[in-house]
């Protein structure tokens, strides 16, 4: 009898410590930041000016305002560029140096507690230090609503969905990201009730349904981490002119791997709004 109730009693044991520990470290799978910066866009040709401003709780934020190509016709857009949850700004040279080619200005920055941004990440708080940046971009600079582009990557497309539902910039351009959190571990974590226990919501699917301006959403067929599917139900809520980018490569890659596919799709979108 002893050793039945063993055989029974140690799996639901370790079930219940998994789901415990599962559910009191969700922060870290959500939030990977890195502090140091590890270069800047001046080491790879790009002129920058370094930006410190305030979120509405007096947190000190920093980020980079990178300047368009000076031959770039047109009056200035300026993308508004929200990174993944994992490093920091210093990981998106590539990104920066894309959006510099197409002529676009780009003012990155980073979430509390990543790069050189005070305080630790939370949900609210992104949320907190996306109005900032937008308050940054409209207001200390005098960019209008309607030229910036929100676009967001990954977790950062998710805190971008929420700016957008809130304003109503020019564009908003989605890459690689999930319905919503409790959806996404739902499916991550089968066998737990995953979705009941995500202390963060992120509700990419909703945000979408209440923004009213042209809409890109792009999602990699071969993504590991975030379905193909998830990409396509966004498109699917999305309200006119809405586009779709299919692309390829891995999660939060495939910009990179599918060079001029990614490129000219962004262009041709922005060249249809602007």
């Amino acid at each position: 009898m002893t050793i039945f109730f063993l055989i029974i009693a140690v799996p639901v044991v370790l079930y219940l410590l998994f789901i415990v520990n599962l559910y009191l470290l969700q922060a870290r799978h959500i939030y990977c930041p890195t502090t140091e910066i590890a270069t800047t866009p001046d080491k790879h040709g790009l002129a920058f000016e370094a930006v410190e401003f305030e979120s509405s709780d007096g947190l000190m934020l920093q980020g980079w305002f990178v300047p368009r190509a000076s031959d770039a016709p047109g009056k200035e857009r300026v993308v508004l560029f929200f990174h993944g949850n994992t490093g920091n700004i210093s990981d998106c040279i590539e990104t920066l140096q894309m959006f510099h080619q197409l002529g676009l200005s780009t003012f990155i920055f980073d979430y509390r507690g990543y790069g050189l941004s005070q305080g630790s990440p939370t949900e609210q708080g992104t949320y907190d230090d996306a109005e900032a940046a937008w308050i940054y971009l409209l207001r200390d600079r005098g960019i209008k609503a309607e030229d910036v582009v929100v676009l967001g990557r990954s977790l950062g497309a998710a805190i971008a969905s929420q700016q957008a539902a809130r304003h109503t910039p020019g564009a908003l351009v989605i890459e690689s990201t999930f319905t919503s959190a409790p959806e996404l571990a739902a499916e991550m974590f089968r066998i737990f009730p995953a979705r009941l226990m995500s202390r963060f919501k992120y509700r990419v699917r909703d945000n979408i349904a209440n923004t009213h301006c042209p809409v890109l959403v792009v999602h990699s067929g071969d993504d590991e981490v975030i379905p193909f599917h998830h990409g396509k139900r966004l498109y699917e809520v999305a309200n006119e002119p809405k586009a779709f980018l299919e692309i390829n490569g891995a999660h939060a890659q495939g910009f990179l791997t599918s060079g001029a596919r990614y490129t000219d799709g962004l262009k041709r979108f922005l060249t249809s709004v602007f």
